[in-house]
């Protein structure tokens, strides 16, 4: 499997913190690679994905906004 994961969020915030470690669990079980996005490194980004942080986008689509768990990503993701 080569799916593509984009997490958009922001330092210092607790719902994105929720998010990785949700994100980071699974890809580590399925062996994904994931890029993560700190809205705030550019303007362009935060004019897109501040207000909904955390964003997780697979294969270039969004997924996910401000919470996912375990079992909705695994499903999104082999379903």
């Amino acid at each position: 499997m080569s799916r593509r994961l984009t997490l958009y969020a922001r330092q210092n915030c607790c719902l994105c913190e929720e998010m990785k470690a949700v994100v980071r669990t699974l890809a580590e079980e399925l062996r994904l690679a994931v890029e993560e996005v700190d809205v705030d490194s550019e303007p362009e980004l935060a004019e897109r994905y501040g207000n909904e942080v955390p964003v997780l986008c697979i294969d270039g689509r969004k997924a996910f906004k401000y919470r996912v768990t375990i079992r909705e990503l695994r499903r999104k993701l082999l379903g």
